[in-house]
């Protein structure tokens, strides 16, 4: 009987001492899986790589000062004017003061076309598009006849956006362009969008600064305004269908 006793609580014993080893393990497995799991991740910044040839001339080495970190940068620079990072923000700053002046003008030049003769005419006023509906310009002449008191004022507007522009570069984190005119709050908060309305900006800039030197060269050659040159663009489809059908252009 006492043998029997001895041997089940040895049994009782060994049975313990299993679970609590066991037990033990699990527990010790659960604390590292918790200390693997609480471990902070350092997920190390994507080195950029650059490439050899220029993006928009792949037949030509890109620049050594476009590298890629502006907004627009695709490696054109084929003369070679930025050999420093400081002179590619002055020519971008130039760019993007050009672009904005273009993007006015491209649609200012057309509109004086269609209404000067109207606004000269409910003002009593001698109208400044000629005979041929042509704004005056270097290439078409006629500069003449704006009122130089239109030349100061613009000389004076510019002198004063150049002058809030020159406080602005002050700022530490000043980008080219950057006046902070955002009277709409259009302009995205995070960085994504606002390297997207950026981006937007300066292509319809570029494209601007190409257009207004179309309507310019267009018009010295054809001797004919843009309006009436290229009526598609700038008249209801179906006058100019009309117009088109009675010259003769449609059969």
């Amino acid at each position: 009987m006492k043998v029997f006793s001895a041997a089940a609580l040895v049994a009782l014993v060994g049975t313990a001492s299993a679970f609590s080893t066991s037990s033990v393990k699990r527990a010790s497995r659960t604390a590292m899986k918790e200390s693997v799991m609480e471990e902070p991740v350092v997920m190390e910044d994507p080195v950029m790589i650059l490439p050899t040839q220029s993006q928009a001339l792949p037949f030509m080495a890109r620049p050594a000062a476009l590298t890629g970190e502006m907004v627009g940068d695709v490696g054109f620079d084929p003369l070679g004017f930025a050999k420093t990072s400081e002179d590619l923000m002055n020519y971008r700053e130039a760019e993007i003061k050009h672009a904005r002046l273009a993007m006015l003008a491209a649609a200012g030049w057309p509109l004086s076309e269609l209404f000067d003769k109207k606004i000269a005419a409910l003002l009593n006023l001698a109208p400044l598009v000629d005979a041929n509906d042509r704004a005056p310009s270097l290439l078409n002449g006629g500069l003449g006849k704006v009122s130089p008191i239109y030349w100061i004022g613009c000389l004076g507007v510019a002198a004063a956006v150049d002058l809030y522009g020159m406080k602005q570069k002050e700022n530490a984190n000043y980008t080219p362009g950057n006046l902070n005119f955002d009277p709409l709050g259009v302009f995205p908060k995070d960085k994504h969008g606002q390297a997207r309305m950026q981006l937007a900006e300066l292509k319809n800039g570029r494209l601007a600064m190409i257009a207004i030197t179309a309507f310019a060269v267009q018009e010295a050659v054809s001797s004919m305004g843009v309006v009436d040159e290229t009526p598609f663009f700038f008249y209801p489809l179906l006058q100019t269908l009309h117009e088109y059908a009675n010259s003769g252009y449609i059969q």
